[in-house]
């Protein structure tokens, strides 16, 4: 094992071909868990625990006898305390690894529709922020809601922008909750979500909009919000949020988010072409 390898056959280790593979599959592991840590909680606990590593070298080094038996007897309980710790940042991290390794082939987005449908969202949220009437309207893509939808009350209903004002109404009793989409049908209304942990959200943003922060963290799905405070319409896709849009930036939000790869990469490739095109009538 390399582990019984000296430190001097272990550099000529290095010069070999699937040694740099070791290498750079390291680095894209720690890369990657440096990427999901930036900018939460887990990073200061992350930096407790490198502090705990720390003392515990010193101890050692130092032959700190006391304090060398104190940690030993700690280290014992680092792997369980981990995983207590850092649950939600490593459920986050298997769910965005195992939406990568799918293969084309398996790839669905099973929040994609026609477009049309798009628009009773989109009448549904502008009608109930005009009235500021609250609302959270997750739409369902390749992950599959069906643990947040057993939390409400299933309904299996074709969407439509009746349907959702009426669900939202405050006399109402489905109202309080979020409402599950998937594909043109509304399975479920008055879902709890889980919410998020993120402790650098501002402290405006109400339980709502940390639902919607919350799900689309622990999934690919995407969500719409009607504050009921202030009326404004928040997007939120991949725990980050979009505030204050209209009827138009809303529809484009969730028509680019719903997408599939290929329709992304043609887009991009027609937008590319379409300034090319205008640079060179400028330049001429």
């Amino acid at each position: 094992m390399i582990l019984l390898l000296s430190y001097k056959e272990y550099l000529e280790r290095l010069g070999e071909p699937r040694s740099l593979v070791d290498i750079a599959l390291v680095f894209l592991i720690v890369y990657t868990v440096l990427r999901l840590v930036r900018g939460t909680r887990a990073a200061p606990m992350a930096a407790g625990l490198s502090a705990f590593a720390l003392l515990y070298w010193l101890a050692i080094w130092q032959r700190l006898a006391t304090l060398e038996f104190i940690l030993r007897g700690a280290l014992l309980y680092v792997g369980v305390a981990i995983i207590v710790l850092f649950q939600a940042e490593i459920r986050q991290a298997l769910v965005s690894f195992g939406n990568r390794l799918r293969l084309p082939l398996w790839r669905r987005h099973r929040g994609q529709f026609g477009e049309g449908i798009y628009d009773e969202i989109v009448l549904a949220a502008t009608t109930l922020a005009s009235t500021k009437t609250g609302a959270l309207i997750v739409i369902e893509r390749g992950m599959g809601l069906t643990n947040a939808a057993d939390s409400g009350i299933r309904l299996d209903a074709e969407l439509s922008y009746d349907l959702l004002v009426t669900i939202f109404n405050p006399a109402t009793p489905l109202h309080d909750g979020a409402v599950i989409i998937r594909g043109h049908r509304v399975v479920a209304a008055s879902c709890f979500l889980p919410l998020t942990l993120n402790p650098r959200l501002s402290k405006d943003l109400g339980t709502r909009h940390r639902a919607a922060i919350g799900i689309t963290e622990a999934t690919d799905a995407v969500a719409v919000v009607v504050s009921e405070e202030t009326g404004l319409i928040s997007f939120v896709e991949r725990g980050q949020i979009k505030r204050g849009l209209d009827a138009t930036r809303l529809r484009a939000a969730i028509l680019q988010a719903l997408q599939s790869p290929r329709q992304r990469r043609e887009e991009r490739r027609l937008r590319a072409e379409a300034e090319r095109e205008a640079e060179e009538a400028v330049s001429a």
